[in-house]
């Protein structure tokens, strides 16, 4: 495959399936033989959660200070093949880092480059809104991934992230793809017909399904605990999709 994939996973507000996303192609991607690592940079801390990882104290303010190397805060997961850098609440104060003096002890793009001898791809679980920690992110990710709830609120929020990632000449790297759909509801169908014609969105979509919320309550991927369900098969048929436009 080359080179490392950086893959973020974003969206400008919460409760969209960002973090059970991210955790199922990471997931995923590892189960198809390749290395990954999955970084959790939400202070919620929800997919070092789920893969019942425990932090290191104040670990991502100090990968961002330069107080602990990538290679000191990398932990492993039950499943082959995947790492993972879990959150704590110490990332609710990145921004006031990465705003600060050194800022080349700062950029991600730079931090990855020192493990990306060990890596195939790399997931980013951001945290929502617009930041300057988002930015770098962005800068740092090959694809930037974006779930979108096909309802009215959601296409407000659809449409600021591509105007601002428009403005930063970053467009090309968004990539989006709808979670939570009922396609019984006139709204869900309506909105996803519409927005497909911006080409932004993948053609595969997560229905809404309550497998996905079993998620927590089971700690782990849903490939791993309920592979043959209708939710993993559309997980597994999305990214299918998403690996096809990353590795060819």
């Amino acid at each position: 495959m080359g080179l490392v994939q950086t893959i973020s996973l974003y969206n400008l507000k919460g409760g969209v399936g960002k973090t059970a996303s991210c955790v199922n192609f990471a997931y995923m991607a590892a189960k198809d033989g390749f290395r990954t690592l999955i970084w959790d940079l939400d202070p919620q801390g929800a997919a070092g959660y789920y893969f019942k990882a425990t932090p290191k104290k104040g670990v991502s303010k100090k990968l961002f200070t330069g107080d602990m190397s990538l290679d000191d805060a990398i932990m492993d997961t039950d499943f082959d093949m995947l790492d993972i850098i879990p959150a704590d609440l110490s990332a609710r104060k990145l921004d006031l880092v990465i705003d600060g003096e050194g800022g080349s002890k700062k950029d991600l793009r730079k931090m990855l480059k020192d493990v990306a001898h060990h890596y195939e791809f790399v997931f980013i679980d951001c945290a929502p809104g617009f930041s300057l920690l988002a930015d770098n992110i962005f800068n740092a990710s090959d694809a930037v991934l974006m779930p979108v709830i096909p309802t009215t609120l959601s296409i407000r929020t659809y449409e600021m992230v591509k105007e601002y990632m428009k403005e930063r000449g970053l467009i090309d790297k968004l990539a989006c793809f709808f979670t939570m759909a009922d396609m019984r509801k006139k709204m869900h169908a309506d909105v996803i017909g519409s927005l497909m014609e911006d080409h932004l969105f993948f053609e595969h979509y997560i229905p809404y399904l309550s497998d996905v919320e079993k998620m927590g309550a089971t700690r782990a991927p849903l490939e791993a605990f309920a592979k043959t369900s209708y939710a993993s098969i559309c997980y597994r048929a999305l990214w299918e999709e998403i690996k096809e436009g990353m590795v060819g």
